[in-house]
């Protein structure tokens, strides 16, 4: 109860901070607009010379996008933010403040500069999913949905818990700017399904940074292609990965020698 009274209280000072620029939340939300549009336009061109992408039609391909925008916003409204101030906050001594203070210490850094104007994106997200999946018809089940409900929230946390582990990388080698750039750089890949990649790729985006656990795999399963076993498997991974990341972040923490050192 006292975290979601924290996170209501920075929810409504970044919102303020939205509302002294309301100009540039509108130019923003347009621009988003005009990149849904381009997005779309691609996979017109694209399915205008083909039936299917690597087994996908187009309103399966609609619906990843989607999960694709949702995964993509959630983090260009948590995680890019607060990269920066944390690595900076490491180097002059200023996370000794953060860490006074009675809460923790993860979820402060996690949640301290929310981009509230990406809520829209959200619901362009959402509404990209409905109508990707309304094209592609019926065949998904109550159990199906499940299944993609819990993968996507599986592959969110485990896409969290690396970006942990790589902002606590900063606690050793503090001068590391550039500590999440590889994850920035490989999140369009999320857009396609991963069968469309070579091996070498597939291998990259699954399983040294997972962006397709976040997006190809919760669809998979809507499609019905995953065992029961196969999404406890992932839900289970996304538990593990979390716990690591929560002990890497405490060693990290130990090691901070703070402002006075």
């Amino acid at each position: 109860m006292h975290h979601l009274k924290l996170l209501g209280t920075l929810f409504k000072l970044n919102l303020q901070q939205e509302l002294a620029y309301r100009a540039d939340t509108v130019i923003n939300m347009l621009l988003s607009l005009m990149w849904l549009g381009w997005e779309l336009l691609s996979l017109s061109i694209i399915f205008s010379n083909t039936a299917t992408l690597g087994g996908w039609g187009p309103g399966e391909l609609i619906a990843l996008l989607g999960v694709w925008r949702l995964v993509n916003t959630l983090m260009a409204a948590l995680i890019w933010p607060n990269t920066e101030r944390f690595n900076t906050s490491v180097r002059d001594g200023s996370l000794d403040y953060t860490l006074l203070l009675p809460v923790n210490s993860l979820f402060l850094i996690s949640f301290a500069r929310i981009v509230i104007w990406r809520a829209w994106d959200i619901g362009l997200a959402l509404v990209l999913l409905a109508v990707g999946l309304n094209m592609q018809g019926g065949g998904a089940t109550p159990l199906s949905l499940l299944s993609f409900l819990l993968l996507t929230l599986s592959g969110g946390l485990i896409i969290y818990s690396l970006w942990v582990v790589l902002i606590a990388c900063t606690f050793w080698f503090v001068k590391f700017d550039n500590n999440v750039t590889i994850l920035q750089a490989l999140m369009d890949a999320g857009r396609y399904p991963v069968t469309v990649y070579p091996a070498w790729l597939r291998v990259i985006i699954t399983f040294v940074v997972p962006i397709a656990v976040a997006t190809t795999v919760p669809m998979q399963a809507l499609r019905g292609d995953l065992r029961w076993w196969q999404v406890l498997l992932f839900v289970a991974v996304a538990m593990v990965c979390v716990l690591a990341a929560s002990l890497v972040w405490r060693l990290g923490v130990r090691r901070y020698s703070g402002a006075c050192a």
